[in-house]
């Protein structure tokens, strides 16, 4: 007599919850800096300044430095729309130009300040030892030296061009980027992929231009964007003393200096438009800074 045999069904498990199986991954930075508010709230206006200086001109064709004598200090109207200056010059012209001047020595100054400050901070940290304690004293030495007093003393001894104020800027702000990267290439030069380089017969140079710095271009990026927001004050600054560009070239820090006498007979379009323009570019660039700051930033971005 045979005995039936029970043929028992395979043991199931619970099928693991789709969050676990499903993998974490990290947005990319680009995706992470346009999630911030800030950071779309500062492009949209940088684009507003920049289409302002440089495409207002094509659709507001008048002179900056064509003087209307017959409207001296003359009130915003439809022929003028942000007035006149003492001298009869169309503001709102000047605002345009000015910016330009203003904007362009600018991102040039920090661009300059950016590839000296990374080049030096690089090799500072790369080779270490006796070098990078000399290199970091000269450091040292050159922030102890007010640059304010050391702009003003440099300025008014040459004559003042834009590529001079660009050169005078830059040397005055590649200090910190250059402590920045240093600290980044020493944190960085002893890591498993650089001694996996070295092991394979890679060059210092090919270490340092190939491996690390592009691990640091986070804090390079975040810096320089910065740095181009105080170059706009420097060069603010420096024009409303009187040593920025010679005149008649207009820049917003010329124009508000132009402006200081006037205040007593209430010429607010003098000095609101020029003040407002160095306000939201600085504030651009700043937004803007945060953002980067935020999405290269790792231990900031949440994955999802």
């Amino acid at each position: 007599m045979s005995v039936p045999i029970e043929v028992k069904e395979p043991a199931t498990y619970p099928a693991a919850p789709q969050a676990a199986q499903r993998k974490h991954y990290r947005p990319n930075t680009l995706a992470i800096f346009w999630r911030q508010p800030l950071g779309r709230a500062g492009i949209l206006v940088l684009l507003f300044l920049l289409l302002f200086c440089y495409g207002g001109p094509f659709l507001y064709r008048h002179s900056p430095y064509t003087m209307h004598l017959t409207a001296l200090l003359q009130a915003p109207t439809a022929a003028f729309p942000l007035g006149t200056n003492n001298l009869g010059r169309n503001m709102l012209e000047r605002l345009m130009v000015g910016g330009q001047t203003s904007l362009e020595v600018g991102f040039s100054a920090a661009l300059a300040s950016m590839v000296i400050g990374v080049v030096y901070g690089a090799v500072s940290g790369f080779v270490g030892g006796w070098v990078d304690a000399v290199m970091m004293r000269v450091v040292d030495v050159l922030r102890a030296i007010p640059g304010l007093f050391l702009l003003i003393f440099l300025d008014s001894v040459v004559r003042p061009s834009a590529g001079l104020l660009v050169l005078l800027i830059s040397l005055i702000s590649w200090h910190g980027v250059s402590r920045l990267v240093r600290g980044e290439i020493l944190a960085l030069k002893n890591t498993v992929y650089a001694e996996a380089a070295r092991t394979i017969g890679a060059t210092n140079r090919q270490i340092l231009f190939k491996h690390l710095l592009p691990n640091a271009l986070g804090t390079i990026v975040v810096a320089t964007t910065f740095m181009v927001g105080d170059a706009v004050l420097v060069i603010a600054g420096l024009s409303f003393l009187g040593l920025g560009l010679p005149p008649p070239a207009p820049n917003w820090g010329a124009m508000l200096s132009n402006a200081m006498p006037y205040l007593s007979q209430n010429s607010w379009w003098l000095v609101y438009p020029p003040g407002v323009a160095v306000l939201l570019t600085v504030l651009g660039i700043n937004f803007v800074g945060d953002a980067l700051r935020t999405a290269f930033d790792a231990r900031l971005s949440v994955p999802r």
